[in-house]
C-alpha cells in the first residue's frame, strides 16, 4: 500500500476569515484532502481576524473537510507594541535610536507586516517535518510572508514548493504599475521565492506574463489555474421574470474605493428614466471595502435608498445561493484592468443568469467570460455606456429561456472546481515525487 502523501499548506486567509482570498484556499484544500493527500494548513491567528480586522464568516468553517488539520501559528499584531516594561535596554532609554535602528533593519529584511509569522510557522512546520516529513509545500498569496515561509522551509529540508499567485507581489493590479522602487528588498525576496519554486500559479494570462517577463529564469514553470466555483454555490436555473415585474439588478462582492462607483450610479439614474425600468431595483450584498472606517464613505457614494437601490449588506456564503435566486441580472462591478479576475464571475456564469460587466474594456475576466452568450459589456465606463449595457442586460432577462439559460450556464462547467483542480492534484503529485 502506497504511504498517504503530505502537503503544508500556507494559506494566511482561511476560515473563518471572509476575506474574498478565502475561497481558492479552501477550495484547493478541500480538494486535496479529498484526493488522498494528508492536509497540514497553517493560516493566519484566529484574533487577527476577530479583533483586529472583525472580519469573520463562521459559516465558512462548517465547509473545511474535517480530515484537514488547521493550525494557527502566532503573529505580532499589527500596530500593536509589547509592554513597556518587555523594552530592552536601547529601546527603553534611546527609543528615538532604537526606532531608526529597527527601520533600517526592517527596509532590509522582510518586507510585510506579517514577517512575525514566518518564524512561528517555521518552528511548527520544521516539528511536524522531523516527525514524519511533509511531500510538498503549497504557498498562496497574499500575504507574501506565505512565500518566503516556503522558500525558507524549502532550503532548510529539500522539500519543493509551489507558489500560487492570487494577488501580484510587486506589481499592483488593479493600478497597473510597480509598488516598490529599485532596489527594494520586496524585489529580493520574490525573485528568490519564485526562482526556488518548482511551480508559480496564477490566476490570468497576463499576470503570468507580466512575471515571465521580470523573471525569464522561472517562466518555464509558470501556469495559470483559473479560480472556479463550486455547483453547490449556484442555485438550479430560475425561469424569466414575470412580464410586467420589475427587473431585479444584483451585485454581489465587495465595494472597493477604486470601483467605477459614480459611473455606475449614474447610469443607473439614467436606466430608471427610460420606459420599463422605472420600477428596477439594484440591490448590492457584500462589505463595503476591508476595514470599518471604510463603511460610512461608500455607503454615501452608492446612493443607498435612492433611485432603488438598495444596500442589503454581507451574505454569509451558505446564503449565497438564495441572493443568486432573487436575481434577474448580475453585475459584474469592478476595479482595476486587464490583469484582474474577479473569482465570482465563475459562479455569475453558473447561474445561467444575464451579466452586466460594469469595469474597464480589456479586463481579464473578459477572457473568462468570452463566449458566455449572456454577457454584456461596455465599450467604455462612460454612463451612456453602462445605460445600455444595463437595458439591454435586463431585456435578455425578460427574454431567454430556460433553455436558453441552461445553455448559459454550459460555458461555465469548464470552470467547475473539479474540472480545474483534477490534472492540477496530478501534477501536485508528480512534483512532491509521490
Amino acid at each position: 500500500m502506497s504511504r498517504q502523501p503530505r502537503v503544508l499548506y500556507l494559506a494566511f486567509f482561511f476560515p473563518p476569515s471572509r476575506a474574498s482570498g478565502v475561497f481558492r484556499p479552501l477550495a484547493v484544500a478541500n480538494h486535496l484532502a479529498a484526493s488522498g493527500w494528508e492536509v497540514t494548513v497553517h493560516t493566519g491567528p484566529i484574533n487577527y481576524f476577530t479583533d483586529f480586522l472583525g472580519s469573520v464568516d463562521t459559516s465558512l468553517e462548517s465547509r473545511v473537510d474535517p480530515r484537514i488539520r488547521v493550525l494557527r501559528p502566532p503573529m505580532t499584531l499589527p500596530g500593536t507594541a509589547p509592554d513597556i516594561r518587555d523594552y530592552n535596554a536601547l529601546r527603553a532609554h534611546f527609543p528615538t535610536l532604537w526606532n531608526k535602528g529597527k527601520k533600517f533593519l526592517d527596509a532590509r529584511g522582510f518586507p510585510e507586516q506579517y514577517r512575525s509569522w514566518i518564524p512561528n510557522v517555521l518552528k511548527a512546520a520544521l516539528r511536524d517535518h522531523t516527525r514524519r516529513r511533509f511531500d510538498l509545500v503549497i504557498a498562496t498569496g497574499n500575504p507574501f510572508a506565505a512565500f518566503a515561509g516556503a522558500w525558507a522551509f524549502g532550503k532548510l529540508t529539500g522539500t519543493p514548493y509551489v507558489l500560487d499567485y492570487r494577488d501580484a507581489w510587486t506589481f499592483h493590479q488593479f493600478l497597473e504599475e510597480v509598488r516598490y522602487p529599485p532596489g527594494h528588498s520586496a524585489w529580493r525576496w520574490e525573485k528568490r521565492t519564485v526562482e526556488g519554486a518548482a511551480e508559480v500559479e496564477f490566476v490570468n494570462r497576463n499576470m503570468l506574463e507580466w512575471y515571465a517577463e521580470r523573471y525569464p529564469k522561472a517562466a518555464p514553470r509558470m501556469t495559470v489555474v483559473p479560480n472556479g466555483f463550486d455547483p453547490t454555490d449556484v442555485p438550479r436555473i430560475s425561469p424569466p421574470p414575470d412580464e410586467g415585474a420589475p427587473l431585479r439588478y444584483v451585485y454581489l462582492g465587495t465595494v472597493t474605493e477604486t470601483m467605477p462607483i459614480e459611473e455606475l450610479m449614474e447610469a443607473w439614474r439614467r436606466l430608471r428614466r427610460r420606459p420599463g425600468y422605472a420600477d428596477a431595483t439594484l440591490t448590492i450584498y457584500g462589505h463595503l471595502g476591508f476595514r470599518p472606517w471604510n463603511i460610512e464613505p461608500l455607503l454615501a457614494r452608492i446612493h443607498d435608498g435612492e433611485e432603488g437601490i438598495r444596500y442589503a449588506g454581507p451574505v454569509a456564503k451558505a446564503d449565497v445561493t438564495g441572493v443568486y435566486a432573487e436575481a434577474d441580472v448580475l453585475l459584474l462591478w469592478l476595479p482595476g484592468g486587464r490583469y484582474v479576475t474577479s473569482g465570482k464571475v465563475f459562479e455569475y456564469m453558473a447561474t445561467g443568469l444575464p451579466i452586466a460587466s460594469v469595469h474597464q474594456t480589456g479586463i481579464a475576466a473578459a477572457d473568462v467570460l468570452d463566449g458566455y452568450p449572456a454577457w454584456e459589456h461596455p465599450s467604455s465606463l462612460d454612463p451612456a455606456d453602462i445605460t445600455e449595457v444595463l437595458a439591454r442586460s435586463g431585456q435578455a432577462a425578460r427574454e431567454m429561456t430556460v433553455a436558453d439559460r441552461e445553455a448559459a450556464r454550459e460555458h461555465a462547467l469548464r470552470y467547475s472546481r473539479t474540472a480545474i483542480l483534477t490534472p492540477w492534484e496530478a501534477r501536485m503529485r508528480t512534483i512532491a515525487g509521490v
